[in-house]
C-alpha cells in the first residue's frame, strides 16, 4: 500500500467547481477520476420564451465555442511539451552524453558495429534519450530505438577533435510524447503524416483513428458516435525530420466543466487545471516506480532490519539523485535517517518489508519546489510563487515579487495575469501554498 500524505485544498475558487473538473491526472497519477459534465457558463444568455429547439442549437454552438477555446489552450501547452524535445535542458544533456561517450567514440573509430550497438544501448538505458543512430562514411553503423519525433543531430569527433561521424538522437519516443501530452491535457493524441497528398496521409500512432484524407489543423469530428474537438501542431519525425502533425483531441462533453463566462475565463480554468495536474503527477505512477526501487533495495532493507542508522543513511545516499530528491526512513517508532533537499513537495509514504514482515516505513519525493516551478514555467508558461508558513521559498519573479493576490486579476511586469492558488503538501507533511499566474490572453 502506497499512501499519499497530502490533502489538497483550493483557495480562491469554489470547491464545487473544481470537483466538477475532476479527471484523470497526468499519465503518472495513482488513479483515474471521472469527468462530471456540468455546464459552467457556456450556452447562457438565452431570452425568455425561446423554444427547446432554439435553446439546444444555441447551447450546442456555445458548447463548441468553449471546446475550441479549451483546445487552443491545451494545444499551446502540448506544443511546449513537444519543444522540450527540440531545445531544452533535456536535449542539451542528451547531445552532450552522446558526444562525450568514450565507448561510442572508440567503437565508431574501429567501425565496430557490435561495440557501437552496446554503447548506444547503454546510453539509451540512462533514460536521457530514446534513440540513437550513428552514420560513418555514409554507412549506418548503429540504429537503436523505435518510433520517435524531434530528431537531434550532432557530430562525433575523434580524439584530435576532427569529425568522425554524424548522429541523430531523440528524447521523445512516439509513445513517450503521446503519454506526456495525454496526461497533461487529459486528451487523446495522434501522430499523423503531413506534407503528403491527401490520399497518402496516414496515422502513425495513437488510440483514435482519424478520418482518411485531408484534415484541417483544428475543428470537430465524430468517431463511434462521440463528438471531439481537436487542434494540431507541426512536428518532425525521427530520424530524417519528415513532417508530421500532432493532433490533440478531447470529447466536447469533457470540456464542459472548464467552460467559463467568456474565453478568458475558460482559458484560465483550463490552464489552472494543468497547474494542478503537473503537481499531481509528482505523486503518481512515476513515483510508484521509485517506491518499488526503494522497497527492493537490499542494503536499505538490511540496514532497517537492524535499526542501523549509519548504514541506512549510506543506503539512502546511494538511492538519491536517480529521480528521488528526498528519502526519510523510520523503524521501531524512531527516525533512522532523512536525506535530501530542504524544500520538497508531493511526498508519498510506503512500508518496508523483509521476508513478508513489515520492518519500517519511508516517506519519499521525486520532486522539489524548484522542479515544480521550472516545469510549470516551461510547460505551461506560468509564473509560480511558493510559500511555506507564510514565507516565500521559491518564485519565478525573484525574491521580492511584491504583493501577489491569491486569486483574481494582477498585473506583473507589464503583463496581465490572473492568480490561482492551491495548497500542496510539503515534505514530510504540512501545507505548501502555490500561486500560479496565468497570462491572459494566453499563448
Amino acid at each position: 500500500m502506497v499512501r499519499r500524505v497530502r490533502k489538497r485544498h483550493i483557495v480562491g475558487r469554489t470547491l464545487a467547481r473544481r470537483r466538477a473538473v475532476a479527471a484523470p491526472a497526468l499519465m503518472l497519477a495513482l488513479a483515474a477520476l471521472g469527468l462530471v459534465a456540468v455546464l459552467g457558463g457556456c450556452g447562457s444568455g438565452l431570452r425568455d420564451g425561446d423554444g427547446d429547439d432554439a435553446r439546444a442549437d444555441v447551447d450546442t454552438i456555445a458548447h463548441t465555442s468553449c471546446a475550441s477555446t479549451v483546445l487552443q489552450a491545451l494545444g499551446a501547452v502540448a506544443t511546449r511539451v513537444y519543444r522540450e524535445g527540440v531545445t531544452s535542458e533535456r536535449t542539451a544533456s542528451a547531445l552532450q552524453m552522446v558526444e562525450s561517450s568514450p565507448a561510442l567514440r572508440a567503437a565508431v573509430e574501429r567501425r565496430d558495429a557490435r561495440a557501437a550497438k552496446a554503447a548506444a544501448r547503454a546510453l539509451i538505458a540512462t533514460g536521457h534519450m530514446t534513440n540513437l543512430r550513428v552514420v560513418r562514411d555514409g554507412r549506418v553503423l548503429v540504429d537503436e530505438g523505435g518510433g520517435a519525433v524531434a530528431p537531434l543531430t550532432g557530430t562525433l569527433d575523434d580524439a584530435a577533435g576532427k569529425p568522425l561521424a554524424s548522429f541523430q538522437t531523440s528524447v521523445w519516443a512516439d509513445g513517450g510524447l503521446i503519454a506526456e501530452v495525454n496526461g497533461i491535457a487529459e486528451a487523446q493524441t495522434v501522430l499523423r503524416t503531413d506534407g503528403l497528398p491527401a490520399s497518402a496521409q496516414r496515422d502513425v500512432t495513437g488510440a483514435i483513428a482519424l478520418p482518411r484524407g485531408e484534415l484541417p489543423a483544428q475543428g470537430t469530428l465524430t468517431r463511434a458516435g462521440v463528438a471531439y474537438e481537436f487542434t494540431s501542431f507541426a512536428a518532425d519525425a525521427y530520424p530524417a525530420g519528415d513532417p508530421l502533425r500532432v493532433y490533440l483531441l478531447r470529447t466536447i462533453a469533457s470540456t464542459t466543466p472548464l467552460c467559463g463566462s467568456d474565453d478568458d475565463e475558460t482559458t484560465f480554468n483550463t490552464i489552472s487545471r494543468i497547474a494542478h495536474l503537473i503537481y499531481d503527477g509528482e505523486a503518481g505512477r512515476r513515483t510508484l516506480e521509485q517506491v518499488r526501487r526503494v522497497q527492493g533495495n537490499a542494503p536499505l532493507l538490511h540496514a532497517v532490519a537492524h535499526h542501523d542508522a549509519k548504514a541506512t543513511r549510506k543506503a539512502i545516499e546511494a538511492l538519491l539523485h536517480q529521480h528521488i530528491v528526498r528519502l526519510r526512513v523510520s523503524a521501531g517508532g524512531r527516525l533512522l535517517s532523512d536525506v535530501g533537499g530542504p524544500f520538497v513537495l508531493a511526498p508519498v509514504t510506503a512500508p518496508l518489508r523483509l521476508h513478508g514482515r513489515t520492518i519500517g516505513s519511508f516517506v519519499m519525493s521525486i520532486q522539489d519546489d524548484e522542479g515544480y516551478k521550472r516545469l510549470a514555467n516551461r510547460l505551461a508558461g506560468l509564473d509560480v510563487l511558493m510559500y511555506m508558513r507564510g514565507k516565500l521559498v521559491k518564485s519565478t519573479l525573484g525574491p521580492s515579487p511584491g504583493a501577489i493576490p491569491t486569486s483574481g486579476p494582477v498585473r506583473v511586469r507589464g503583463k496581465s495575469c490572473r492568480a490561482y492558488t492551491f495548497t500542496a503538501e510539503a515534505f514530510p507533511s504540512g501545507p505548501l501554498r502555490i500561486t500560479v499566474l496565468v497570462p491572459l490572453p494566453y499563448s
